[in-house]
C-alpha cells in the first residue's frame, strides 16, 4: 500500500471506477456496525473481525474497503459528519426553524457522546490541522450556522448568538455529562437549557 498523507488513508484515488453496488452496500454496512461498535465500548476495544461478523461480511471484505484500523476510524468519523451535514441539509425545509435547530443539536450531542474515544485517538495519530478533522469541523460549523440563522431571521433564536458560540456550548455540554454518567436523562435536561437560552428574551425582561 503506498503512504498517504495524514487524514487521508480513506480517500479514494479521484480516477477510481465507480463502486458496485454490492461493494458499496457493504462498504455502508462496514462504515454503520464500526460506528455502532464504537459508540457501545470505544474504538480501542473492538477488533476488526468483531466489526466485519456485525456487518456479516468476511475479513477480507472489510481489508479491501479498509486497509487498515486507521483507515476505518477516519472512514467511520467522516462518514458521521457528512450524515449530521445531510440531517442539516434535510432540516432546512422544516416547518418550525426552532425544531429544526434543536433536532440537529440533539443529533450533534448524541454522537459527540459516543465519540469521544474515536476523536482522541485521531487528534493523537492526526493532529487538529489534518484534513479529516478540518474539513469536518468545516461541515460542522456550515451545518449549524445555516439552522441558526434561519431561526434568527424566523426570530426565534437570539441575534447576539454566533455559531461557534452553539457548537463550544454543545461541547461543553458533552464533556460536562461525559464526567458524571449514571444519569441518562441529563443530556436532554441540559440541551434543553441550551435551548432556552437561545431563545429571544421577551421586552423589558
Amino acid at each position: 500500500m503506498s503512504a498517504t498523507a495524514p487524514g487521508a488513508a480513506a480517500a479514494a484515488p479521484a480516477t477510481a471506477r465507480p463502486m458496485r453496488a454490492d461493494a458499496r452496500r457493504n462498504c455502508e454496512k462496514l462504515l454503520a456496525e464500526a460506528a455502532a461498535a464504537f459508540a457501545e465500548r470505544g474504538s480501542d476495544d473492538v477488533s476488526l473481525e468483531e466489526i466485519a461478523r456485525r456487518a456479516g461480511v468476511g475479513i477480507g471484505t472489510l481489508y479491501r474497503h479498509f486497509p487498515t484500523r486507521q483507515a476505518l476510524l477516519e472512514s467511520v468519523y467522516r462518514d458521521q459528519v457528512e450524515l449530521l451535514a445531510r440531517r442539516a441539509d434535510d432540516l432546512m425545509t422544516a416547518d418550525s426553524p426552532a425544531d429544526a435547530l434543536a433536532d440537529w443539536l440533539g443529533a450533534l450531542v448524541a454522537w459527540g457522546a459516543t465519540k469521544r474515544s474515536m476523536s482522541a485517538t485521531l487528534l493523537a495519530t492526526l493532529g487538529r490541522e489534518s484534513e479529516l478533522i478540518s474539513s469536518c469541523s468545516q461541515m460542522l460549523r456550515h451545518s449549524i450556522e445555516k439552522l441558526l440563522r434561519r431561526a434568527q431571521e424566523a426570530g426565534v433564536a437570539r441575534d447576539d448568538v454566533e455559531p461557534a458560540d452553539v457548537l463550544r456550548l454543545t461541547h461543553g455540554l458533552v464533556v460536562a455529562c461525559d464526567q458524571a454518567p449514571g444519569d441518562p436523562a441529563q443530556i436532554s435536561r441540559m440541551l434543553a437549557l441550551v435551548m432556552d437560552g437561545l431563545r429571544p428574551q421577551a421586552a423589558g425582561a
